[in-house]
């Protein structure tokens, strides 16, 4: 498997790339979050990840490893395939996308073209866990004003509590104002 190159950049598109790498010359595709992050630079290096179909092989670039990991999150979601992947992460970066699943922000992700209400649904529930063990900047996933709540929900789910209840407990207390430590305390009580 491919996981990355390091070479020249030889062509830039909005929607691909080509890296020379000693000689040999890869077509890779991109998001438009991958293709603004590239600097004008003819030195380049770009998380790849591999996909082979029945007819096709296609090589999709990332300019960043957590975009790479979200690619092949959503790719595992029943419904997304790797273009709509692509869409996906051009529409949203990544710490949107995450933000977008632990929020159960349906039309955020709705309003992606090409997902509808269900691939929607099923990409929170299918990605929700996962979401929580990626490694996203807090304040980029949740807001300022969540970012307690958040931290006492992944050290409360941690322990082993079941995350709907913890969520269901964090918002009957939550106030925007508490510390965690506070926010904790007053779960285990309901728990």
């Amino acid at each position: 498997m491919i996981t990355h190159l390091n070479g020249k950049l030889v062509e830039k598109n909005p929607t691909n790339i080509v890296v020379e790498c000693n000689g040999l010359g890869y077509e890779v595709k991109i998001s438009l979050n991958t293709f603004s992050l590239l600097s004008a630079s003819e030195s380049v290096f770009i998380y790849t990840q591999f996909i082979v179909r029945e007819d096709a092989q296609i090589l999709y670039g990332f300019f960043q490893k957590e975009e790479r990991e979200m690619f092949n999150h959503l790719i595992s979601v029943s419904g997304i395939g790797p273009n709509t992947a692509m869409i996906m992460l051009s529409s949203l970066t990544s710490d949107e996308i995450a933000a977008a699943i632990l929020s159960d922000d349906v039309k955020t992700i709705q309003s992606i073209k090409g997902i509808g209400p269900k691939t929607a649904q099923r990409a929170i529930i299918d990605l929700k866990d996962k979401m929580l063990k990626m490694n996203f900047e807090e304040g980029n996933v949740i807001s300022n004003n969540n970012t307690n709540r958040f931290d006492a929900l992944t050290a409360l789910v941690s322990l082993g509590f079941d995350k709907k209840a913890v969520d269901k407990a964090l918002h009957k207390i939550a106030t925007g104002e508490e510390s965690v430590e506070k926010l904790i305390k007053e779960a285990l009580k309901i728990l």
